[in-house]
């Protein structure tokens, strides 16, 4: 079984698109999503659609789900985080509510664990930047492999039962006796540095997670969040991976 890995799509079609074309190619027979398709981007309505297309096996519900539907308090975001939670919850009808009101805050099998932030308290989305803000989610993980988002920075960690470590290239062996946490990044909007869409890929069978870049047409989804009336700064940024 080959996963395609999803996540932090922020209302970004183009991104999305780019990404799902490269998913196709690539032959996955899956989809995960591990959260936050609306926010940011000018595009929530299309992206809800796109994903339910696909109908992934699981979907994380994100901050950005959960401040849309009311979940979380504004307080909680950004001021750019909150005029994008508002004008999003605007434009968004019932049943596309409705369906970011059916994801999970956490899911989990024999096999594999996905949430958005952290396991840790993860209706709070603590971030996962690092190895060491890995440890929590070490010291509660059951499965082997746990994948998240919410940070928008790509990175592959592991626990061998001593101390947690980074892995630092973009494929990892899956390896016995060791535990990982898969921080996939960010399609809609990366803050690495990097512009491209960031996504990933997990081998089951080959025992292999690779986190995969893809281009996509940036102009064309910064004109549309200038044209939506959304802050300048979300439609800056993307050019800038930050």
């Amino acid at each position: 079984m080959r996963y395609g890995l999803i996540s932090d799509i922020h209302g970004n079609l183009e991104a999305l698109e780019a990404v799902l074309e490269t998913l196709a190619k690539e032959g996955v027979d899956a989809y995960l999503c591990m959260g936050d398709i609306v926010g940011y981007g000018a595009n929530p309505k299309e992206c809800i659609k796109k994903v339910r297309s696909i109908e992934p096996k699981v979907l994380i519900a994100g901050n950005h789900e959960w401040g849309t539907l009311g979940l979380l308090e504004l307080d909680y975001f950004s001021e750019l985080a909150r005029q994008a939670v508002i004008w999003t919850k605007g434009i968004l009808n019932a049943d596309e509510l409705e369906y970011l009101g059916s994801f999970k805050l956490l899911a989990a099998d024999k096999k594999l664990t996905l949430v958005h932030g952290s396991l840790e308290e993860p209706e709070e989305f603590n971030y996962v930047f690092d190895s060491n803000d890995a440890g929590g989610t070490f010291r509660l993980l059951k499965t082997q492999l746990c994948f998240v988002g919410h940070s928008h920075v790509p990175g592959i960690f592991y626990f061998d039962g001593k101390v947690p470590g980074a892995i630092n290239d973009v494929k990892a062996k899956i390896g016995p006796g060791k535990k990982y946490v898969i921080n996939i990044g960010s399609i809609g909007q990366p803050r690495d540095g990097d512009p491209r869409a960031s996504f990933a890929i997990y081998d089951e069978d080959k025992k292999t997670v690779e986190i995969k870049r893809v281009a996509y047409d940036v102009e064309k989804a910064q004109t549309k969040i200038l044209a939506a009336g959304l802050p300048k700064r979300l439609a800056s940024r993307l050019a800038e991976g930050r």
